[in-house]
């Protein structure tokens, strides 16, 4: 059995689809490629396809992991290839790997998030900013399951930074990474890069913009706009989020004739 782990986005309105409407989406991928996909036992079987940590609906992701089993083997690429065809614009299958090391799930302990803020001016949105990093604790709260539940969405965050959108005009090219490019433009705008730790519960970018709004009054006058751009490990020493797939990649590469060949040429006689 052959796994093979992807990476896959959702740009655009297609922001708006549920977790759910993807699983039915690319369950039908699935068979329009005609993936020979290993299915799970029982009564009702289904394909087995390992979903990891998936973006809350309403957001934009350039950065959503998933991993499938094959009962033959099959090129990573030219499964991506064939796979993306069969997908919806803006559900993009962006990358393959075949899966070669265990706990890609365990690899996903960090997000970095983009946040539009429409109608904020990037001066309020620094002093928002400051004064979410400086305090100890910030509590929110957030109707779950059981309830209304308070817990601090602070101690998640790693790093928070105001940054000032590029008026459209002065852009040299297009921006690869938009949140909602379908909203308007021609109006004050600032934009937050924000690193969290996946811990429980989970600290959501609503739940940071509600700390901002606890801690600086920051309001938008409209949802804020809000993206992933990437998801794995956190590396503590460069502060920044590893790619999750290097792993597999790294492995891949080691394994390759190639790089046995090198290795047997370097191998004294």
């Amino acid at each position: 059995m052959q796994r093979i782990r992807l990476r896959y986005t959702k740009r655009g309105r297609l922001r708006f689809t549920s977790h759910r409407d993807f699983q039915r989406a690319f369950e039908r991928a699935l068979r329009r490629a005609e993936v020979p996909m290993a299915y799970s036992a029982g009564f009702t079987p289904h394909p087995k396809v390992s979903y990891a940590n998936a973006a809350p609906t309403g957001t934009g992701s350039e950065a959503e992991y998933l991993e499938i089993a094959l009962t033959d083997a099959r090129d990573p690429e030219k499964l991506r290839l064939l796979l993306d065809e069969s997908m919806p614009v803006g559900l993009d299958i962006i990358d393959a790997v075949e899966a070669r090391t265990s706990g890609l799930a365990d690899r996903l302990t960090a997000s970095v998030w983009e946040l539009r803020l429409d109608g904020v001016t990037p001066e309020d949105a620094e002093r928002a900013v400051d004064a979410f990093t400086s305090a100890e604790t910030v509590e929110v709260q957030r109707k779950m399951k059981n309830g209304l539940r308070t817990f601090d969405a602070r101690g998640a965050v790693v790093s928070l930074e105001a940054r000032t959108a590029q008026p459209e005009a002065q852009k040299s090219q297009p921006e690869t990474h938009s949140p909602q490019p379908d909203r308007p433009t021609d109006q004050a705008c600032a934009i937050l890069r924000l690193v969290v730790r996946h811990v429980t519960p989970a600290v959501r970018p609503d739940d940071v913009l509600s700390g901002l709004r606890a801690v600086a009054d920051l309001a938008p006058p409209v949802p804020a706009g809000v993206i992933r751009l990437a998801q794995g490990l956190f590396d503590e020493e460069t502060g920044t989020v590893t790619d999750p797939l290097a792993p597999d990649r790294e492995a891949v590469a080691a394994a390759s004739p190639t790089a046995a060949t090198a290795a047997a040429a370097k191998a004294p006689a």
